[in-house]
C-alpha cells in the first residue's frame, strides 16, 4: 500500500474509535455496560445484530469460498428466516418479561442453577474460541499480504479493539457497528462493479456469470444426493441448509448471548422483533451478493492471470520441501496453459496444485481460499480504495469481536462472578468489574488467535464448526424450557451433559457435515430429557 491508502486505514479506523467512544456515554451500571440500557431503536438493533454476524471473516473468505466452491455456500442461511420467526415469538416474550441480563438467567428461573451454569460455560466455550479465531483471520490474510509479522497483527487487531469496548459496552458497539455496515456495503459494491470494469471490453456481467456457470459456481441449489444416495458428509445442500442451518440460527440467534445481547438492547419487544425480522430478511440476499463478488473476481482470472496459489507465505515454506520441484512444474504448466487460454487446463492444474501443497505440509492444512479476496484487491484496485477494503475488514472484525467481549464479559458476571463469587457491589463496582472481565476476555482470545489456525476449507468453516459443537447442546435445553413442561433440572442436565459428549464424539468419527451436529445435538437433549425424568423422583415445574 502507499501512503494514500495507509492514510485512508488510519483515519477510518481511529474515526470509528473516536466515535465509538463519544457516543458510548451511559449509565455507569451494569444495564447501561451490557445493555445499552435497554434503549435502542429496531435499525441500531438491526445494523448491530448484522455488525456482530458478519465478520471480517464473512467478507475475507466468504468471496473465497465461492471462487473454490461456488455459490453453494449460500444455501447454509436458507433455514435463518424460519429460525428469526420462530424466535420473535417464543424467546424473546419471555426474555423481555424476565428482564434478563444473559439468556441462561432464563434457564435456572425454568430449571436449577446447574442447567443455567453449564449452558453459560458452553457458551463461554465456544465463543471464545471462535472470538480468537475471529482475530486470528483477519491477521492472517494481512500478515500474509502485506508481509506483517502475525503475533503484532493480532495484538494490533485485538487490543485497539478492546480500547473502545472496555470503555463504552454495548452502546458504543452498536453505534461503531452502525457505521461499519455502511462502510463495509459500500466497499463491497464498489469491488463487484470494479471486478466487471476490469473485465476485457466485450464482457459484461452476465458473461461474467455464464463464465462462472461453464465451471460450476453457479451451483446455488444442490440436493445432496448422489448415485448412492444422500450424501452426509456433504456440507451445504439445500436439506443441510435449511434443516442444520435452521438449527444453528436458532441457537445462536436464541441461545448465543452474543446475538441475544444485541436484541435486548432493544427498547422494547417490538424493536426486537423487527430487528431479528429484518435481519432474516436481508441475510440471504447479502451474503449471496458477498459470495457473487466471488464469482466475478473467478471471472476475472480466467481473462486475467493470476498466482496459481494465493497464499505466496504457505507457498515459499512449500517449496522449502521435498515437492519443490513439483510445485515449480505445476507453476510453469499453468501459465503455459493461461498462455494458450486453456482455462480447463489452467483450472485443473490449480486443483492439482493444491493437492501437492497439502502432501507437501501435512501437518498445517494449507488452502488459498482465506486469501483470494485481499490479493484482487491488493493486486487490481486503484489507489485509495485499497486503503478502504483494508480498513473494512478491520471495521468488520472489531464489530462481531466487540459484540463477541462485550456477551463474554456480561454472562462472566452475571453468571458466575455475582452469582457464586461477589454478590454486592456498587453500581460503580460492578460496572468496574465488567470492564476488567471484558479486557480479560480480550487477552485470553488474543492468546487463542496466536495458536490459531486453518480448520476445514476455509476459516468461516472453522467458526461454524466451533459453534457447532455446542450450539446444538445448548439449543436443545431451551427447547426442552419452552416446550417439555413436565421436565425438570436434573433430567434436563444429565441429558446436556451425555448429548454434549455423544456431539464430540460423532464429530470426531467425521461421518456426518457439521451442520447437521447441530440437529443432533438439539433432538439428543430433546430426547434424552424425556427418557431421563421418569427415572427421577423430582417433580416438574
Amino acid at each position: 500500500m502507499n501512503s494514500i491508502d495507509w492514510a485512508i486505514l488510519i483515519i477510518t479506523l481511529t474515526s470509528i474509535i473516536v466515535y465509538g467512544i463519544y457516543k458510548s456515554r451511559t449509565t455507569k451500571n451494569l444495564e447501561g455496560y451490557f445493555l445499552s440500557n435497554r434503549s435502542l431503536p429496531w435499525y441500531l438493533v438491526l445494523l448491530s445484530i448484522m455488525g456482530t454476524q458478519a465478520s471480517a471473516i464473512t467478507f475475507l473468505t466468504g468471496p473465497g469460498q465461492a471462487y473454490s466452491d461456488g455459490m453453494r455456500f449460500v444455501q447454509y442461511y436458507f433455514g435463518l428466516p424460519l429460525a428469526m420467526i420462530v424466535i420473535s415469538i417464543f424467546f424473546v416474550p419471555v426474555f423481555s418479561k424476565l428482564k434478563v441480563f444473559t439468556a441462561y438467567e432464563f434457564l435456572e428461573h425454568r430449571f436449577d442453577v446447574k442447567t443455567r451454569t453449564f449452558t453459560s460455560a458452553l457458551f463461554l466455550l465456544s465463543r471464545g474460541l471462535s472470538t480468537g479465531v475471529s482475530i486470528f483471520a483477519p491477521s492472517l490474510v494481512l500478515s500474509s499480504l502485506m508481509g506483517w509479522n502475525i503475533y503484532y497483527t493480532n495484538l494490533v487487531m485485538g487490543g485497539l479493539l478492546i480500547i473502545y469496548t472496555m470503555s463504552g459496552g454495548a452502546k458504543a458497539v452498536a453505534h461503531t457497528q452502525k457505521l461499519q455496515m455502511i462502510i463495509v456495503f459500500v466497499a463491497l459494491f464498489i469491488t463487484g462493479y470494479l471486478a466487471v470494469k476490469l473485465l476485457p471490453d466485450a464482457v459484461g456481467f452476465t458473461d461474467a456469470l455464464k463464465v462462472g456457470g461453464q465451471n460450476g459456481k453457479m451451483n446455488i441449489i444442490t440436493t445432496g444426493f448422489t448415485k448412492d444416495g444422500f450424501d452426509w458428509k456433504d456440507k451445504y445442500n439445500i436439506w443441510s441448509g435449511l434443516i442444520g442451518g435452521f438449527f444453528l440460527a436458532l441457537s445462536y440467534f436464541g441461545t448465543d448471548h452474543s446475538q441475544v445481547g444485541r436484541y435486548l438492547t432493544a427498547k422494547n419487544i417490538t424493536e426486537s422483533r423487527k430487528g431479528l425480522l429484518i435481519n432474516g430478511l436481508v441475510k440471504v440476499p447479502m451474503q449471496f451478493f458477498i459470495l457473487l463478488i466471488g464469482i466475478l473476481i473467478f471471472s476475472f482470472y480466467q481473462y486475467n492471470k493470476g498466482p496459481v496459489y494465493f497464499d505466496n507465505t504457505t507457498l515459499q515454506q512449500a517449496k522449502q520441501t521435498v515437492k519443490r520441484d513439483s510445485l515449480i512444474l505445476l507453476e510453469d504448466q499453468y501459465a503455459t496453459a493461461f498462455a494458450k487460454k486453456d482455462m480447463a487446463a489452467a483450472n485443473a492444474i490449480r486443483k492439482t496444485f493444491k493437492g501437492v501443497m497439502e502432501r507437501a505440509l501435512p501437518d498445517q492444512k494449507p488452502n488459498d481460499t482465506n486469501y483470494i479476496f485481499l490479493w484482487f484487491v491488493k493486486e487490481n484496485l486503484p489507489v485509495g480504495l485499497i486503503g478502504l477494503i483494508f480498513a473494512i475488514i478491520f471495521l468488520a472484525a472489531w464489530g462481531s469481536i466487540a459484540a463477541a467481549l462485550n456477551s463474554l464479559a456480561a454472562c462472566s458476571v452475571i453468571d458466575f462472578h455475582k452469582k457464586f463469587f461477589v454478590k454486592k457491589e456498587t453500581e460503580i463496582e460492578e460496572y468496574k468489574v465488567s470492564q476488567w472481565y471484558t479486557l480479560g476476555w480480550g487477552i485470553f482470545s488474543i492468546i487463542i488467535s496466536m495458536f490459531a489456525y486453518n480448520i476445514g476449507n476455509s476459516l468461516i468453516e472453522a467458526v461454524n464448526i466451533i459453534g457447532s459443537l455446542f450450539y446444538g447442546v445448548i439449543l436443545g435445553v431451551f427447547l426442552v424450557a419452552f416446550w417439555l413442561k413436565f421436565v425438570k433440572g436434573n433430567a434436563v442436565f444429565y441429558a446436556a451433559v451425555i448429548s454434549e459428549l455423544l456431539v464430540i464424539i460423532i464429530y470426531k468419527l467425521d461421518v456426518i457435515s457439521f451442520l447437521w451436529l447441530n440437529v443432533i445435538g438439539a433432538v439428543l437433549v430433546f430426547v434424552l430429557s424425556c427418557l431421563i425424568q421418569p427415572f427421577l423422583k423430582e417433580k416438574a415445574l
